[in-house]
């Protein structure tokens, strides 16, 4: 038993100290400050028949250094829910080697932006708890998506009129840059999930739990993403918004797991060795000053403090679960799926 906890603690620190590849494209996420940027486009043109290959040509400004840079993007809708269900669609945003070179975005040619769902007061808030998530997860595992907040100054034209909004967004790098960055690839194919490497697949199962998101599968690729790296595969999560930890009010429990709300939890990952569950359990409880630390950080950016308590109470009855033995047996060691 020693040594298979001295094995699976020695996975653990090369996970968390695993080399990445320097790539041009990180310079935009080397600065976490919020970047300035300004967009105008019609929501209503980047939805309509909007496919994978249809785009719809703007400029972005941006400000860097100081100074107001403008450079020309093509944008298209993305996400089906949010496509159909949202005023504000997520966006794909492509930008012209010739016109990202020796700025911010070199080295970026796709990136995705993602802004707040409806026009409500909870709007901006909800974009924080989803960015925040993608903070957490870069504490658990090293194989994450970078991401960049950004304050969005958004005229949309809508016919004789122009309406301008301030909302709160984030980018998040293109998969074939964290694909590079650890010499793999990003695959879209069936794998099953005891295929994927044990000690990534129970971090992503543990953050999971942690957020309250079952809307997700790995295995065929739902809300998430599939390296390929050192001849294994490695789960990436992906898309945190219909989860108990954002919590919004267009969200609705998994009717196939017969939950009532999204902050009911259930856990959704695969037996492993216990020695496992036991590793992840002890780095999530050692972690958790620094998660607690990372969420307190961002308090005085909410809008609404009742939005600020109910997000860190959440995250708060995760804890209360892994450090209670019982709790922890009876919630995810007892719920750890077979099939």
């Amino acid at each position: 038993m020693k040594n298979h906890a001295i094995l699976f603690l020695t996975l653990l620190i090369c996970s968390l100290t695993q080399a990445q590849k320097a790539l041009k494209s990180d310079l935009l996420y080397s600065d976490q400050s919020p970047m300035e940027i300004k967009l105008n486009y019609s929501n209503k043109n980047v939805k309509k028949n909007t496919t994978d290959s249809t785009f719809i040509e703007t400029d972005l400004n941006f400000m860097h250094e100081g100074k107001w840079n403008v450079i020309p993007v093509s944008l298209r809708a993305r996400g089906n829910f949010r496509r159909a269900k949202c005023y504000f669609p997520p966006i794909k945003m492509k930008i012209k080697k010739s016109q990202y070179k020796n700025t911010v975005f070199d080295g970026n040619k796709s990136l995705k932006l993602v802004l707040p769902c409806r026009i409500e007061n909870s709007k901006n808030d909800n974009i924080i708890k989803e960015y925040l998530a993608y903070k957490i997860y870069e504490l658990i595992s090293p194989y994450h998506f970078k991401t960049r907040r950004v304050n969005v100054e958004f005229t949309e034209p809508k016919g004789r009129k122009v309406k301008t909004f301030s909302l709160k967004g984030f980018l998040i790098e293109d998969d074939s840059k964290l694909a590079k960055r650890f010499e793999g690839k990003v695959v879209e194919q069936f794998i099953h999930p005891l295929a994927m490497q044990h000690l990534t697949s129970v971090q992503h199962s543990f953050f999971q739990y942690m957020i309250g998101n079952t809307d997700f599968s790995i295995s065929y690729q739902h809300n998430g993403k599939l390296l390929f790296a050192e001849k294994v595969f490695l789960p990436l999560p992906y898309d945190f918004d219909m989860t108990g930890w954002v919590n919004p009010s267009y969200g609705f429990g998994n009717p196939t797991l017969d939950l009532s709300s999204l902050t009911e939890r259930r856990y959704r990952g695969f037996k492993r060795d216990k020695e496992v569950f036991d590793t992840v359990r002890n780095q999530f409880i050692g972690t958790k000053d620094q998660i607690t630390s990372l969420v307190k950080s961002f308090e005085l950016e909410f809008d609404s403090k009742k939005q600020y308590e109910t997000m860190f109470g959440f995250m708060e009855e995760f804890f209360e679960i892994i450090e209670d033995d019982s709790k922890f047996k009876k919630l995810i060691l007892d719920q750890a799926r077979t099939k």
